[in-house]
């Protein structure tokens, strides 16, 4: 069920010359984070987690990735401010427009989203002004590898601004640099966001560039979450031995805790096309071990396809650019359809 809330004006801020009225995000509500109880309200992980994470999942916990805000206006245009978390914009790989960037986007009448435009960041502090179709439901992603102390939507005085409330299923994506949106050059274009688009989910991306290693610690944390499906994609981050001896438990976990929720995992994407790479490989036997032992629920995502065979999908070999983000995306949302739909 779908509820349109309009959102008190009298929450609003006016600039001192009283045209644009400024509500802050946290009140409209924010779209993709797992926890509440977070030390900073725009963090993926919970408060707690700060003594029980490593010290870089902690510090990567911080950044953005896949934050969102659903909204919509009777204004024809609006302004976005936000201000970041550090000062150091882009990447040697990975546009500012993507790190700390913000990207609106409009769904129209043909149930589309489409891409309305981004807020360039040029310091810790930026405003953006977008166009927008008065009445149509609206989404502003924030940055990908960067953080946000606050966010705030203006609109002139004499409009309004509503919110939506709507139950839709919920998937968690667990993984990498990759999974976090590295190096897609605008928030909307990573893969996560596409799929959320496309399949019309809400998607906590809980990617960690580089570290996303499935420790116990982090199996704890996903396993107090209750999305409608789990999608594990580490392995780039995880050597050989890691595949071994911690999948295993981690699903463990996951499954113990959500007897019935699907659990997809995901073989790393290739460069050189590789099917099945030496850890998809060792993936492979860790779920046929698992559901000989009668854990099921236990869906296999192959890398083929995943970067296309062009080499044009990445920026490094790697990395996805926005070619490879939407490859991805394609295979993933392929895979998670069926399995969505067999899900209560």
């Amino acid at each position: 069920m779908k509820r349109i809330l309009k959102i008190d004006p009298k929450q609003g801020v006016a600039d001192p010359d009283g045209r644009i009225v400024w509500y802050d995000c946290k009140d409209i509500g924010v779209e993709g984070k797992g926890w509440e109880q977070t030390e900073s309200f725009y963090d993926r992980l919970p408060a707690k987690a700060r003594h029980t994470v490593p010290g870089a999942v902690w510090d990567l916990s911080h950044d953005s990735a896949g934050l969102c805000v659903r909204f919509s206006t009777d204004s024809a245009s609006i302004q976005v401010r936000w201000t970041l978390l550090k000062d150091s914009l882009a990447m040697a790989h990975m546009p500012a427009t993507g790190v700390s960037g913000v990207d609106l986007y409009v769904r129209h009448a043909s149930g589309r989203w489409q891409f309305a435009g981004n807020g360039q960041p040029v310091a810790v502090s930026n405003t953006a002004t977008f166009l927008t179709s008065p009445g149509k439901p609206c989404l502003l992603y924030l940055p990908l590898y960067n953080g946000v102390k606050s966010v705030e939507i203006g609109i002139p005085k004499e409009h309004h601004l509503a919110t939506t409330r709507e139950r839709r299923k919920t998937v968690v994506f667990y993984g990498t640099s990759i999974t976090q949106g590295g190096c897609a050059s605008r928030p909307g274009l990573a893969a996560t966001a596409i799929v959320g688009r496309e399949l019309d989910v809400s998607v906590i991306n809980l990617g960690f560039s580089g570290n996303g290693r499935m420790e116990s610690e982090m199996a704890d944390l996903l396993a107090e979450l209750d999305p409608t499906l789990y999608v594990l994609d580490c392995l780039w981050n995880m050597q050989p031995n890691r595949v071994t001896e911690r999948i295993e438990p981690f699903v463990r976990k996951l499954r113990g805790a959500h007897p019935g929720t699907p659990i997809l995992l995901a073989e790393d994407s290739s460069f050189a096309n590789a099917t099945p790479t030496e850890k998809g490989r060792l993936l492979r036997a860790v779920r046929e071990q698992l559901m000989r032992e009668g854990i099921g629920g236990l869906h296999f995502l192959s890398n083929e396809g995943m970067l296309g065979n062009d080499s044009e999908g990445t920026v490094d070999r790697c990395h996805p650019n926005d070619v490879g983000m939407m490859r991805q995306a394609a295979v993933f949302a392929a895979a998670l359809i069926p399995i969505l739909r067999s899900s209560k």
